[in-house]
C-alpha cells in the first residue's frame, strides 16, 4: 500500500466528507477520520480517540451549514505533497452551493492523510484560511 496522490481517490473521498458535512451525516463524518485525530486552528485545538468524540465535535457545525441554508459542499484540491509511505498532505479550499444554487466561499484546510485498505482517513486537520 501507498500514499495516495491519485487526484481521482482525493476527489472521491473529498466528495464523500463534503457530503456528510453538508448532510449532518455525523457517523459518515467520523467514519472519515483516522484515530486518534487531530484538528488544529489559530485559536484552539482539540484531539479525539473514539468515533463517538468524532461525531460529536461535529455536533455544532451542522446547524451552521443547515443557517446558512449550504446543501452541498466541493473541496477544491489546490496541492497534493507525499510526506511518507503512507501520508499525504492535501491543500483544499471549500466551496459550497447553497439552496439557490448559488456559490458560497468557504475556507482553506490542510488534511494530513492516511492511506489504508478501505481508502483515504484524516489524521490531522489544519485551518489555513
Amino acid at each position: 500500500m501507498r500514499a495516495s496522490a491519485d487526484l481521482g481517490t482525493l476527489t472521491d473521498f473529498f466528495d464523500r466528507y463534503g457530503a456528510a458535512l453538508t448532510g449532518a451525516d455525523l457517523p459518515a463524518v467520523a467514519g472519515c477520520y483516522a484515530l486518534p485525530g487531530l484538528v488544529v486552528a489559530d485559536a484552539y485545538s482539540f484531539s479525539f480517540t473514539s468515533l463517538t468524540a468524532v461525531a460529536l465535535s461535529f455536533v455544532g457545525a451542522a446547524p451552521g451549514y443547515q443557517e446558512r441554508e449550504l446543501v452541498a459542499a466541493h473541496a477544491l484540491i489546490e496541492d497534493v505533497q507525499p510526506v511518507s509511505a503512507l501520508l499525504t498532505m492535501v491543500a483544499v479550499e471549500w466551496e459550497f452551493l447553497d439552496c439557490r444554487g448559488q456559490r458560497v466561499p468557504g475556507e482553506r484546510y490542510r488534511y494530513l492523510l492516511r492511506s489504508t485498505p478501505t481508502g483515504p482517513v484524516i489524521c490531522t486537520v489544519v485551518r489555513t484560511g
